[in-house]
């Protein structure tokens, strides 16, 4: 993609879009993304792609009688909420993509309609999750042979379902998945199969233009992912917390005592994210996270 005049952002796109056809397990359409840019002229975005729950989305829905029913929030028609990657792979190449949009879907929909060879990591991943994926006749008629058995590396995987949902994509953006064919499938068989994931929720679906964690380290500026992602802060809050030692002389004297230190920042930054971090719109997390004045606090208590 580069090498046709495309940029990073379609670079990243195609790449995610391919990555949805030959790694599913890892990736895909279905899930969702946070999207970290930076453009040649130093703007800055930060594209929230998370899945969000269903309107119909209640705090019992995985009990039973007062207790948890055991797979209900991994496994099924409770278990998936709105996929927001494809809205926010269009909402980052809207504001900083090159190449027409169509040309992003070429190669990732090439390989659903033409197959790829399955790598041996991919095919054990299949095996292990046979009883999983046996319960669903999709499942079972893309990533299971003709005899029931999972496909074995070295064979072809085609999948045409996916590829006329990508075609779909590449003909009218991500209209096509959160207002055509796509939310319309799912939310039928959403209804048939006890879920409550809607056409309403698809169509109400929005990624958000988030502000990044901006904090510097030692004369650089770091830029990471905000809430609900953790990864932005907790990166903030271990740089500001290591800034406070001289760890290239603490390494030189002792390469164990660098790597308390490390672990202790890392430990004291976990603790912060189970009580503080959330979603944003459910939850009010804190700025003062990510101060140089709190890390100090927090270095000192490093021994």
């Amino acid at each position: 993609v580069l090498q046709q005049g495309g940029n990073a952002v379609d670079a990243a796109i195609t790449a995610a879009f391919t990555l949805a056809v030959v790694d599913g397990y890892n990736s895909g359409i279905g899930g969702g993304c946070f999207i970290l840019i930076r453009t040649p002229n130093g703007k800055l975005f930060a594209f929230d792609g998370r899945e969000a729950a269903p309107r119909a989305a209640k705090p019992d829905m995985f009990l039973k009688n007062g207790k948890p029913v055991p797979g209900a929030s991994q496994v099924g028609p409770l278990a998936t909420g709105v996929p927001g990657a494809v809205a926010a792979y269009e909402m980052a190449w809207r504001a900083a993509g090159r190449k027409p949009w169509s040309d992003l879907l070429e190669e990732p929909i090439s390989y659903a309609a033409h197959g790829f060879t399955i790598p041996e990591k991919y095919a054990e991943r299949i095996r292990s999750n046979r009883r999983t994926l046996s319960q669903f006749p999709g499942s079972r008629e893309v990533l299971f042979d003709s005899t029931g058995e999972p496909r074995e590396a070295g064979t072809k995987l085609v999948q045409l379902d996916l590829m006329k949902t990508l075609t779909g994509i590449q003909l009218l953006g991500s209209k096509y998945f959160y207002r055509g064919p796509t939310s319309m499938l799912i939310s039928q068989w959403m209804a048939q199969n006890g879920g409550i994931l809607t056409l309403r929720d698809f169509r109400r679906y929005r990624p958000v233009d988030r502000t990044p964690v901006t904090s510097t380290y030692r004369g650089y500026t770091v830029v990471g992912f905000p809430p609900p992602s953790s990864g932005g802060v907790h990166v903030a809050q271990m740089l500001n917390i290591l800034e406070h030692f001289d760890l290239a002389s603490v390494y030189q004297r002792s390469p164990i005592n660098f790597k308390h230190v490390v672990t202790e920042s890392m430990k004291l930054a976990f603790a912060d994210r189970a009580y503080w971090l959330g979603d944003p719109g459910y939850a009010k997390v804190p700025f003062g996270l990510v101060s140089k004045e709190y890390a100090k606090s927090l270095s000192a208590q490093i021994d």
